[in-house]
């Protein structure tokens, strides 16, 4: 089955490029990270879908995330600070209280996290 891009996909990464660059702290997210986190909210959507319950997935998410702070900032995927953490954790909480389609909330996730891009 293949997969369509969402319009506000196409639409960031029209924009992007046209923004003014700058320095940029850790905690801000890439294009390339708002992607793939993407991904993973759809898959926690698909993983709820399939019966996984909602306490199941935020304690297996709080133990990677205890694995990752092994790891120095600079060398982490996404969760590079607790503002990142609690960030993720908020989007992942929202598939579990308000359900919807993985893309809707793959969606909604990349709305969010290419907003906090410019913040």
């Amino acid at each position: 089955m293949k997969r369509r891009t969402p319009w506000v996909v196409w639409f960031v990464l029209g924009v992007l490029p046209l923004l003014p660059a700058g320095a940029s702290e850790a905690s801000l997210p890439t294009v390339g990270e708002c992607l793939e986190a993407s991904d993973f909210i759809a898959n926690a959507a698909r993983s709820r879908d399939h019966g996984m319950p909602r306490d199941d997935f935020l304690v297996r998410m709080d133990a990677d995330f205890d694995a990752i702070k092994a790891y120095p900032p600079s060398l982490r995927w996404f969760v590079q600070d607790e503002d990142d953490e609690q960030f993720l954790l908020a989007q992942v909480r929202a598939v579990f209280d308000a359900p919807e389609t993985p893309d809707h909330h793959r969606a909604r996730f990349l709305e969010v996290c290419f907003a906090r891009m410019t913040t």
